[in-house]
């Protein structure tokens, strides 16, 4: 039997018995083979009796005698015709195969916006009754009118969406573990002769990655006949080798906002309890090489990068960082994946905590402050931006320094330099010399030297000859100015 398994069978088979289901197919081949020698249970018999019956239904002789002679009532109009549900064919090469029995084993995960207040049809396989692509498949059943009383005075969520609902739901069928919904492809869904919505694909960002469907509950209320009229739901699904099965439920929708109530009623870690989480994180290990001494946290959200409102974390995950719980159950509300932003593990809701020792912090700390250290002690301390840190290293350590002014605007946006001190050194001397390429050096207001750096080469010769008359006088007394291969004095004082 285990030989005679596809992969998919050989993956379900070594999941259920807690083994790897990676690798090819002789590798999955013989992991199972080992398996069943050396494991042999009646747990592991009935598992690979399961697969084999639906992969080769009429091959195993032991089948009839274990399968019951009836078929319930409410299960058997789950076809298209009478003919096909009394006759039967498999969707696989148009063999024969009986109706098996409902999928009462298929458990449907608990979804927390919606609160199942009746079963109206159990979980049953979806059948098709020929070799086409595309099948066609039937449910009726009726509301009670006490159910049709709830639907017609439940309060409306949104203008023509009310809290109480019937939905349909579709999933594998597969009786180990709870089922997620999932959608066949190409589903279309007729309730009463009108079609009704079925989400469609959210569009991916990611290039090379294709749309993702969201798989949720499919409303058929509007469309229901709220008497005793029976009502015909028409399933129209792909076929393509999966196993797909149905359930009707009325159903209870709540909002994020009922949500985060039920959250803050009852699920909220006290402050001690989270300095008790953190003492023990940060408690000293001797066999580690590193301690550690404080844990950093940031007040951010992850989610929509602003402060944190209600600080929200999964009771699961090992760090301390926590997200924003109300925008956590709005972005679950539109699009369901319940997974934690911070580390991306499962997020359920009936795991989500309010931080009492975060909220209380974002009480006590200012807006601009968004990281906190805690400590080893179960104490906090608040971290600063690196640039206001900086600002006020700056502040506080900034020696008084005079400020130079390198340049005295006049009138005409430039001011001729005037020195103390001589281009040949000498102090006293007012006067410029005839190739001066500053013009000179003039003394700040505050004390510092001024040199005026704008002179051009005509200037030079102009100023040249304009000082050469007051300089004669000295011209006696005073070598002349040394020149270097450039023309400018060698001579030059530094300007302070």
């Amino acid at each position: 039997m285990v030989k005679s398994f596809r992969v998919s069978d050989l993956q379900t088979l070594l999941a259920s018995m807690g083994r790897s289901k990676s690798g090819l197919k002789q590798d999955l081949v013989g992991r199972a083979l080992r398996l069943v020698q050396t494991e042999y249970s009646p747990e592991l018999l009935k598992n690979v009796r399961q697969l084999y019956e639906s992969r080769f239904p009429k091959t195993s002789g032991w089948l009839a005698a274990r399968r019951p002679e009836g078929i319930p009532v409410a299960y058997s109009s789950l076809s298209s015709s009478p003919t096909a549900t009394s006759q039967g064919a498999d969707y696989l090469n148009g063999i024969s195969k009986p109706i098996p029995t409902p999928a009462a084993e298929v458990k449907l995960v608990p979804l927390p916006f919606y609160q199942t207040l009746e079963t109206l049809l159990s979980p049953t396989q979806l059948i098709a009754q020929n070799n086409e692509k595309l099948q066609d498949s039937q449910c009726i059943f009726e509301l009670t009118p006490n159910q049709a009383d709830q639907i017609r005075n439940a309060s409306e969520l949104r203008p023509g969406i009310r809290s109480i609902q019937v939905v349909l739901r579709i999933c594998y069928t597969d009786s180990i573990g709870v089922q997620e919904d999932q959608y066949p492809p190409n589903i279309a869904v007729k309730v009463n002769q009108s079609y009704c919505h079925v989400p469609g694909y959210y569009p991916s960002n990611k290039p090379g990655v294709e749309p993702r469907r969201p798989c949720r509950p499919v409303n058929i209320t509007p469309w229901l006949h709220l008497s005793n009229v029976t009502n015909r739901v028409t399933v129209t699904w792909g076929n393509f080798g999966k196993r797909y099965s149905v359930a009707v439920y009325l159903v209870r929708v709540f909002t994020a906002a009922d949500l985060f109530s039920q959250l803050k009623l009852c699920s909220v870690e006290s402050a001690e309890r989270c300095r008790e989480r953190i003492q023990d994180k940060l408690r000293f290990d001797p066999e580690s090489e590193i301690a550690t001494t404080g844990l950093r946290v940031s007040l951010i959200c992850p989610l929509v990068k602003m402060r944190l409102g209600v600080p929200c974390r999964v009771l699961t995950c090992a760090h301390l960082q926590c997200f924003d719980a109300v925008f956590f159950l709005q972005m679950n509300e539109k699009k369901p994946t319940w997974t934690c932003p911070v580390c991306d593990k499962p997020a359920p809701f009936e795991l989500l905590t309010i931080d009492g020792l975060l909220s209380e912090i974002l009480k006590e700390t200012n807006e601009d402050i968004e990281e906190i250290e805690y400590l080893t002690d179960g104490s906090w301390r608040p971290i600063r931006d690196d640039k206001e840190r900086d600002r006020e290293r700056e502040r506080s350590n900034t020696p008084e320094y005079p400020v130079v002014d390198i340049c005295i605007p006049e009138a005409n946006g430039h001011s001729p330099a005037y020195s103390s001190t001589s281009l040949t050194g000498k102090s006293g001397s007012g006067s410029v010399g005839a190739a001066g390429v500053t013009g000179g050096a003039a003394v700040a207001p505050g004390g510092g030297a001024v040199v005026d750096l704008t002179l051009d080469s005509s200037s030079e010769e102009e100023g040249g000859g304009a000082g050469g008359d007051s300089d004669t006088e000295d011209s006696a007394d005073s070598p002349a100015p040394k020149r270097g291969r450039y023309n400018y004095d060698k001579d030059l004082v530094t300007a302070y």
